[in-house]
């Protein structure tokens, strides 16, 4: 089994998060998407958030910031999924921006709510969210560096069966006009 441990910011794992990584469905663990950290992160901090609702939804006082606080630690591995799907350069980085409004808009959530949960559980999901908003801003950094590509020149490495992006087209194409 593939587990890439989840780092806390004492560089130590985080409690639980081990047994969290291992509980994630290998099906997700297997994709490339798992190698990257922010990835990782951003799952985690969903499922933290999914816990931390739990608790915030039974004060009538956080009931409405609590589905806030859901949809947006939700939203940032979702764009950074998506992101990754899209070729290098601004494109992933438009979805790499979006995912870091997402872990500042969390960052804001968990402050507001920071009188309805644990101190603690607050220090912890504050730097927690900083440590993915650092990641994202590095990686925004990197595509927005990266030169336009031609699809036609893109690497055969690149893509997903090997075969240069232009002639996976070109045989598509052609297998759709012979049909």
């Amino acid at each position: 089994m593939n587990v890439v441990p989840v780092i806390g910011s004492n560089g130590l794992l985080p409690e639980r998060a081990a047994e969290w990584a291992a509980g994630v469905p290998e099906v997700l663990r297997a994709d490339a998407l798992w190698s990257q950290h922010a990835y990782r992160f951003a799952l985690l901090a969903a499922d933290l958030a999914w816990e931390d609702r739990e608790q915030l939804l039974c004060d009538r006082r956080t009931r409405p910031l609590a589905d806030q606080l859901l949809r947006a630690a939700c939203s940032i591995g979702a764009n950074i999924a998506e992101g990754y799907g899209r070729r290098a350069g601004r494109d992933r980085a438009r979805f790499y921006e979006f995912a870091l409004g997402s872990a500042r808009e969390s960052r804001h959530w968990y402050y507001v709510v920071r009188r309805a949960l644990p101190a603690a559980t607050i220090r912890d999901r504050l730097e927690h969210l900083t440590r993915i908003a650092r990641l994202l801003t590095t990686a925004v950094r990197h595509e927005r560096a990266m030169p336009p590509t031609d699809l036609g020149a893109r690497s055969a490495a690149n893509t997903p069966d090997g075969a240069p992006a232009a002639a996976r087209s070109a045989a598509h194409t052609s297998q759709v006009t012979r049909q």
